[in-house]
């Protein structure tokens, strides 16, 4: 994620963290997002248990959806 990215995401991590539990609830999954956090890498979202594919995907496309991100710059790794 690109420094812009970064900025944009964090000063609403908030509403990101229940946006993006709110999914994870709809597919019922039990993952939940417990904070985000930034980095010299870039963002970091910790959650409560390991993260199965899916519900990796469920939060990367969540993020990429998002309407001041730059999708082409989010990388899961």
């Amino acid at each position: 994620m690109n420094n812009n990215n970064k900025i944009k995401f964090m000063k609403d991590s908030c509403n990101y963290v229940t946006n993006i539990n709110r999914v994870l609830k709809s597919i019922k999954s039990e993952v939940t997002v417990e904070f985000i956090r930034s980095d010299k890498s870039g963002v970091i979202i910790v959650t409560n248990k390991v993260a199965s594919p899916l519900d990796l995907q469920t939060i990367e496309s969540y993020i990429k959806s998002a309407k001041h991100i730059e999708a082409k710059g989010v990388e899961v790794s």
